[in-house]
């Protein structure tokens, strides 16, 4: 039998190690995917308010703006103090890229404290506030870069909200139903206040007031650091504050 040349492999190994490389590179594109994907959970539904069981029907009268007059739902004032409660949520949400698939990163707390002061039908004073280290996403890692680079949040504890103009909440729509209205206040994070302006959503619901909605947040307007992270996870400059408040009678 003639000996084989030296350096020279047989073919069949070369087929195996070219099939090994291409399977090597199907699954490094392709991991990502199936992590975020199959394995990583779902993304977290945005903070909403859903309709509740009082809320009119079809042939209830409506106002203008499409919305049922209070005197068609739930009776009751809703002048006076109102503190936020259980069920209160606050959080972020930022688009980012994993390498190389899009996925949500979202983190939350319900470790909120807030008021609501209504005089007759305007809501004439409103804030919350969240300790900040007790934001917490589906990863530890992602925390970790929160807590420390991104919010430094042993120097900057409190991230909180100040309304500082009146809301004209007439005509107060029915019990269950869902009223838009515009607010201006002072967003603080990071040590950085500015002024805001967005929409939130308001309900209430038997002896409650729910209120959502969110807030854009420019990272650079709050001097926060960029959350992307050494080329492994890449986001956008901007993010949401998400909140849902459930306030009751104080």
């Amino acid at each position: 039998m003639p000996a084989r040349r030296s350096g020279h492999w047989p073919r069949h190994w070369v087929r195996w190690l070219l099939l090994a490389i291409g399977v090597l590179v199907v699954l490094a594109a392709a991991g990502p995917f199936v992590y975020i994907h199959f394995f990583n959970g779902s993304t977290p539904a945005a903070l909403s308010l859903s309709p509740g069981s009082s809320s009119p029907d079809a042939s209830t009268p409506a106002t203008a703006a499409g919305t049922a007059t209070a005197d068609t739902g739930a009776s009751g004032t809703v002048a006076g103090s109102w503190a936020a409660g259980s069920g209160s949520v606050v959080g972020y949400r930022v688009n980012e890229v994993l390498l190389g698939q899009n996925t949500t990163a979202v983190g939350r707390t319900t470790s909120v404290t807030g008021h609501l002061t209504i005089s007759g039908t305007t809501a004439t004073a409103a804030d919350f506030s969240v300790p900040m280290a007790t934001v917490h996403s589906d990863k530890s890692q992602r925390d970790a870069q929160f807590d420390s680079r991104i919010m430094d949040v042993s120097q900057y504890p409190t991230g909180s909200f100040t309304l500082t103009s009146p809301i004209d909440l007439a005509p107060l729509p029915a019990g269950g139903v869902i009223k838009d209205y515009t607010a201006h206040g002072r967003l603080t994070l990071h040590g950085t206040t500015r002024p805001v302006t967005f929409t939130l959503t308001a309900e209430r619901k038997g002896a409650q007031i729910e209120v959502a909605g969110d807030i854009p947040v420019l990272f650079a307007d709050y001097n926060i650091a960029n959350p992307s992270f050494a080329g492994f996870v890449t986001t956008q400059d901007h993010g949401l504050l998400e909140f849902l408040l459930v306030f009751s009678k104080a």
